[in-house]
């Protein structure tokens, strides 16, 4: 019976601490939290253009919280073409739901991988751990940037400079809120949001996964590239930065 009831209990405390798993996760960012009152203390509901605004925040920075919400089941979501929107994109416009049952919330599976990554990480010596990192993010920027490029354009044909504005809108809709500007004739890529949350901020080697994003879609716009992080949002600065040049 003892086996018995211990078994019951650890399927419980599981329960429990996957539970409050996804609620950390919804949370954890302050800006989030800060949007969800503000959705919850708007009667109609909101637009992300209207967080954007509210929060002086890139749009889609604004979209990355909203339905970061909506799939753990904060919010809920109205899509409505409206006259203006015409043929393009339909009309998202966010609701906090009944909160009645705050502990219903379906655990965000990508979240807790990205914890297991970087617990898997730490555990390397870190020479190797940035290494694999770097590689992941560097064949998923390769990934992304098929999606860049047409059938008329192929690696060389791009100036480096506007292959770095290709890659920071494409990290924008990533969640990362990025632009690309020169300085000190240097090229770089500045973040102003991290969507990997407070995992990078616990383990700092996932910013390599974004220095290897950036080096792999510049690989395929462009050619091959040494990007550096210069800035880092886990080591204290106030933004991520990635630099080429030299």
């Amino acid at each position: 019976m003892s086996r018995t009831n211990t078994r019951a209990s650890g399927v419980t405390s599981g329960a429990f601490s996957a539970q409050v798993s996804a609620i950390t996760s919804a949370f954890g960012d302050p800006t989030r939290r800060a949007v969800y009152l503000f959705v919850r203390d708007t009667k109609h509901g909101v637009t992300a253009a209207q967080v954007a605004d509210q929060f002086e925040v890139h749009p889609n920075v604004a979209r990355h919280h909203l339905d970061k919400l909506a799939a753990g089941g904060y919010l809920e979501v109205e899509v409505a073409r409206t006259e203006k929107s015409g043929a393009g994109r339909p009309s998202k416009r966010y609701r906090a739901v009944d909160t009645a049952a705050p502990m219903q919330f379906p655990v965000r599976s990508d979240d807790l991988v990205l914890s297991l990554l970087g617990e898997a990480l730490e555990r390397l010596p870190q020479g190797e751990a940035q290494a694999m990192a770097e590689e992941v993010g560097r064949k998923y920027g390769q990934a992304m940037a098929v999606g860049l490029t047409g059938d008329d354009v192929t690696a060389g044909q791009r100036s480096l400079r506007s292959a770095l504005h290709k890659v920071a809108d494409a990290l924008t809709a990533h969640g990362f809120a990025a632009h690309a500007e020169q300085r000190q004739n240097k090229l770089r890529i500045i973040n102003n949001h991290c969507p990997f949350g407070d995992v990078a901020i616990e383990h700092p080697v996932i910013c390599a996964v974004d220095r290897g994003m950036v080096k792999g879609m510049l690989d395929s716009l462009y050619g091959e590239t040494s990007p550096a992080t210069s800035a880092s949002l886990p080591q204290g600065d106030r933004f991520c930065e990635t630099t080429l040049g030299d």
